[in-house]
């Protein structure tokens, strides 16, 4: 199996053969209906944003600080990874030029509606920024059973991910199943010995280039080369069963009355999204 690469693509031919499928795809050029696409560069951010912070592992970074860790990081001493800005929170000047975000082709996207509202569910458009030899050493889930678009924007990154039925070859932890226990650039087969089952598809995202990463699709990133890349999920009819069992297991954490209201609210959301949907209802 190979990810695909489309060009061209409809929104309707997207949906029926990706989206429905659950299968990942590489498009060439969605983003060229974002201004941001061409425009964003490390020069681009110092220049304009040198003092924006962001915490990565316990520490705060300004923009500058984290753009220096990239021009000097190597795949021996690679920069902390990820790096991530909350767009809306901390670059709130970059959203218009990330419109519309959805590509035209993320729709329906209920993250867009008031009542999912971005960030309290997971769904949060973040940049993401690393530097050669930055990596997730393990693999994971998106939480929430969200699925995943991932715009690279500068730079080139190399993505594994697993065909869908794999689950007992990744080990996923057992206090947290959205992650895998195993590190898959130093696996350890002692330890892991389903894995060599596994059969992981590596495939390498350029700048101008956007990837769909389907909700329940393990998968990991690693940089080639300094990379910017801006990151938004999607929640819909498809997902929002799945959707549902990860908000009351999260919020279950917190107390039952937590995940009761919590999970009572998400239900209301859902149904309001739905019958959106139905009527045409038009989300940004």
């Amino acid at each position: 199996m190979e990810v695909q690469r489309v060009d061209d693509i409809t929104p309707k031919e997207f949906y029926n053969e990706f989206y429905m499928t659950g299968t990942p795809v590489v498009f060439k050029n969605a983003s060229k209906v974002w201004k941001a696409n061409g425009l964003f560069t490390p020069d681009w951010f110092r220049e304009n944003y040198p003092d924006r912070t962001t915490e990565v592992k316990g520490k705060n970074y300004t923009m500058r600080e984290v753009l220096d860790l990239v021009q000097n990081s190597t795949e021996q001493n690679p920069a902390p990874y990820p790096i991530i800005f909350n767009i809306p929170e901390t670059l709130p000047e970059l959203t218009p030029l990330l419109q519309p975000l959805s590509l035209n082709y993320a729709v329906p996207n209920w993250l867009e509606s008031k009542w999912f509202k971005r960030g309290h569910w997971g769904g949060v458009t973040e940049l993401f920024i690393g530097g050669p030899g930055g990596r997730f050493p393990y693999v994971h889930l998106d939480y929430y059973h969200l699925s995943a678009w991932i715009n690279q924007l500068y730079g080139e990154k190399r993505f594994t991910v697993f065909p869908r039925g794999q689950e007992e070859f990744l080990y996923p932890k057992p206090d947290d199943p959205w992650r895998s226990d195993i590190n898959i650039f130093e696996p350890d087969f002692g330890k892991h010995p389903k894995y060599r089952n596994a059969t992981p598809i590596h495939f390498t995202v350029g700048a101008g280039e956007t990837l769909f990463i389907p909700f329940g699709t393990w998968h990991s990133a690693y940089s080639l080369t300094p990379t910017i890349s801006v990151a938004f999920d999607q929640l819909n009819r498809k997902n929002y069963k799945d959707f549902m069992k990860d908000v009351w297991m999260f919020k279950k954490r917190q107390g039952t009355m937590k995940a009761i209201t919590m999970y009572s609210y998400a239900w209301l959301a859902g149904q309001t999204c739905k019958l959106g949907d139905a009527l045409g209802t038009k989300r940004s």
